[in-house]
């Protein structure tokens, strides 16, 4: 008990030290990483002290200037001057203009362009890469990686340029045709969380810009010099092929630009991706509106191992969905089910994996896991570990926060808890693993879909019987549902969201376009005769 009030005071006085830390005025901690010699690549993506944080065409911004930090070690990069409502009121309308334009471009000849904008994003993916780094936080290879599914996305959506479109059906009655029109549903809204600041963007711009759409965009404010950088890639492309900017705008801003952006009947889509909290205040704000949303929120993922599976796959598999962006991903692993022949084995195992695991700078080529985002993050990890101890879990690796510059914390193990403990079904965003025992195949599938959330989830097995019950109707109730791989990692190719309160919105492949659509089912009458369906007769 002793020792419990000890680490529960220390965490008290680690809370406060990163509170203050928090509230230091950027400008005194040091001067600005873009005018050092080692940051000069930022210059190389348009980037300068002061940048403006609003494009329809045209750059501009007349609110608050806000300095973004690097997560590794709390030093100022450069400030980005936010949108106020009047500039969005400005953008708003010049987006809408452009939509007139960009809806009478052919389909190819919009993906011709998209084309081009994954060329260019190409050119300059190991300084994009280098940026994610630097103000996200997460390591260089999964920065590159996170701008390669950008262009990814759009190599995607050139061919489905040339695919996009409904079937020509049966018509009962002669001399009719009965056809499915899509069309574009007009402006989509686009807000993207800190987490993925490039990809998730890239899903929604691509796909919408070939459906014939324009698009809003509004990134967070902790990663605005991200959104402003790849904005100037983009910008580029559309102004060098004579279309409007502002087909791509851009409005950096707070909850009050989001909340405008909610409300608003002319955005016809809001793609949002945040919090199931904030998600959930968006939804109710675009339904009241009958307005059209696409969430992609919060994820309690889990990974289920039995007895027969391959060891060799479990420990890296957990130690990457558990530990990758230092547990910062939507599809992060939060719970491994482990059946209980084998808990102890594997709880032993993956400490080892831990404990090789290589924490540094994340732009450093040999580093494996960085920061936390925030300060912010890292009181909720600190929070988070307090919790499970008080409700019984054991930390049998990690739990503390690391003694240097910026918001490291160790990735933490967590066991001895109840499947259903209250911490276990928090969603907490930080590389906190919980380690669950179970016993029989129909408890943790159960165990797997009690949390509110259903995005991502893994199995374990050799059993074929039990992989195809895993995907079935009483298996995985999550909208990524995988075999032998970690929970995290999905490829562009296939439909990405979940169900429940991760939102039921679908993003990147598959038939995700005709969520930036809208569907008419058209009658053409060619005949001289006016038959009527189901044979009725009206004389």
């Amino acid at each position: 008990m002793l020792q419990l009030s000890f680490a529960l005071s220390r965490h008290v006085l680690l809370r406060k030290r990163l509170l203050a830390s928090c509230k230091r005025p950027a400008a005194f901690m040091s001067t600005l990483l873009i005018n050092q010699p080692q940051y000069a690549w930022l210059k190389d993506l348009g980037l300068k002290e002061e940048n403006e944080g609003v494009y329809n065409g045209i750059w501009g911004g007349r609110g608050e200037l806000v300095t973004t930090c690097c997560p590794a070690n709390d030093e100022p990069i450069a400030s980005v001057r936010q949108a106020s409502l009047e500039d969005y009121e400005e953008t708003i309308k010049k987006a809408k203009e452009a939509w007139k334009i960009w809806a009478d471009v052919p389909a190819p000849k919009r993906g011709e362009i998209v084309r081009q904008i994954g060329d260019a994003l190409r050119k300059k993916i190991k300084d994009l890469g280098s940026l994610v780094s630097l103000e996200m936080g997460k390591i260089f290879v999964e920065g590159v990686g996170e701008v390669q599914e950008y262009v990814d996305v759009c190599d995607y959506a050139v061919g489905l340029s040339r695919m996009i479109g409904g079937p020509v059906l049966p018509s009962e009655r002669p001399g009719h045709a009965l056809i499915e029109q899509w069309n574009p549903v007009g402006l989509v809204g686009i807000i993207t969380a800190f987490n993925f600041p490039v990809a998730v963007y890239g899903w929604n711009n691509a796909i919408a810009m070939i459906c014939g759409n324009a698009c809003l965009w509004k990134g967070a404010p902790t990663t605005s010099l991200i959104s402003v950088a790849v904005t100037k890639i983009v910008a580029k492309v559309l102004e060098d092929n004579k279309v409007p900017g502002a087909i791509c705008s851009l409005i950096c801003g707070g909850a009050d630009i989001g909340t405008a952006m909610a409300r608003d009947e002319r955005v016809d889509l809001l793609s949002f991706t945040g919090s199931t909290k904030v998600g959930k205040q968006v939804a109710l704000m675009v339904q009241e509106r009958f307005g059209r949303s696409l969430l992609e929120l919060g994820g309690n993922n889990a990974i289920v191992v039995f007895e027969d599976a391959d060891l060799n796959l479990v420990i890296p598999s957990a130690l990457f969905a558990a530990v990758g962006t230092a547990g910062q991903r939507c599809t992060s692993a939060r719970r491994l089910f482990l059946h209980e022949s084998i808990h102890d084995e594997v709880v032993e195992k993956l400490a080892k994996a831990y404990a090789q695991v290589r924490i540094g700078d994340p732009w450093d080529s040999t580093t494996l896991y960085g920061p936390l985002h925030t300060k912010q993050a890292v009181m909720m990890f600190l929070d988070a570990v307090e919790q499970a101890e008080q409700q019984g879990g054991s930390v049998v690796y990690g739990g503390k926060v690391l003694n240097r510059p910026g918001n490291y914390v160790e990735p933490t193990i967590v066991t001895d808890l109840p499947h259903n403990a209250s911490i276990v079904h928090t969603e907490t965003f930080a590389p906190i693993l919980y380690v669950l025992k179970f016993k029989t195949e129909e408890e943790v599938f159960a165990w797997n879909n009690e949390v509110k959330q259903g995005l991502s989830s893994s199995i374990f097995t050799k059993d074929l019987g039990r992989i195809f019950r895993w995907l079935g109707p009483k298996g995985s109730d999550c909208g990524v549902v995988n075999v032998n791989i970690p929970t995290s990692g999905a490829e562009i190719g296939g439909a990405f969201g979940g169900e429940k309160h991760t939102g039921g919105g679908r993003e990147s492949g598959s038939d995700s376009w005709k969520l930036y659509m809208r569907r008419s089912t058209c009658t053409i009458n060619y005949s001289k005769d006016l038959p009527l369906a189901q044979g009725i007769k009206f004389q």
